[in-house]
């Protein structure tokens, strides 16, 4: 990485801020929310809107090989977040702490289950959606970035929603199987209405991009991206 390279200072902040709203979310994950009186999220959807503009930015600027770079690097330092959870639960807390050893594992031990369901399902979605996107931007050309941007929302969030929250509630007894398809299915609608809702986002940051690197970098770097996708045909 170079730092005097405007390429590199725009694929660090995307991925700054892409692996912080992996990692927060699965801290705050066993948050349990409320929409409508009737279906139960973990508080940590909320943050999934971020995710949806970050990964159709890398795609459209940085193509598949991005999207896998970022989606590795993601899935190690959540898996180290895991295991540095694991240790600390282990380790007593003095009877002073403001935080007793109940509390934290209260706390941490239900995000480890989220995190175990999240690596599980944020792997696979996001080389599914990063799949989608590429199979639409092939066909659509660098127009239509809403229809390559909702077209993979609504697959890759089809598998991510299902597997994670299955992993990360039925499987600790938190929900009964009926509970997790009510709920399953209204997080999944919830993220399909949000990604159409953020799509506006979506040019604005592709438009703030632009400027930084000025136009002609930045349609160089968004063609030279397709070009590699359609000729060396990268698979997730």
């Amino acid at each position: 990485m170079n730092l005097n390279n405007k390429k590199d200072v725009v694929f660090i902040v995307l991925a700054g801020f892409f692996i912080t709203n992996a990692i927060v979310a699965e801290l705050i994950g066993g948050k349990l929310i409320q929409f409508f009186g009737t279906f139960v999220q973990s508080v940590g959807i909320v943050l999934w809107p971020i995710v949806f503009v970050l990964t159709d930015i890398v795609n459209e600027f940085y193509g598949q090989k991005g999207v896998k770079k970022l989606s590795y690097i993601t899935l190690c330092l959540i898996a180290f977040t895991f295991a540095y959870l694991y240790v600390c639960m282990h380790i007593p807390a003095i009877k002073t702490s403001p935080v007793s050893d109940e509390n934290f594992s209260k706390v941490f031990g239900q995000s480890m289950y989220i995190m175990v369901g999240s690596m599980t399902a944020f792997i696979i979605s996001q080389l599914v959606d990063s799949g989608v996107f590429w199979m639409l931007r092939n066909r659509t050309g660098k127009k239509m970035i809403w229809l390559r941007s909702t077209g993979s929302t609504v697959v890759s969030q089809l598998v991510d929603t299902f597997i994670v929250q299955f992993i990360a509630f039925v499987v600790p007894g938190w929900w009964s199987i009926d509970e997790f398809i009510r709920n399953a299915s209204f997080g999944y609608i919830f993220k399909l209405l949000t990604a159409i809702a953020v799509i506006p986002l979506i040019y604005l940051v592709h438009f703030l991009i632009d400027k930084y690197l000025g136009e002609h970098q930045a349609e160089e770097m968004v063609q030279h991206t397709a070009e590699e996708n359609l000729h060396h045909k990268v698979e997730p």
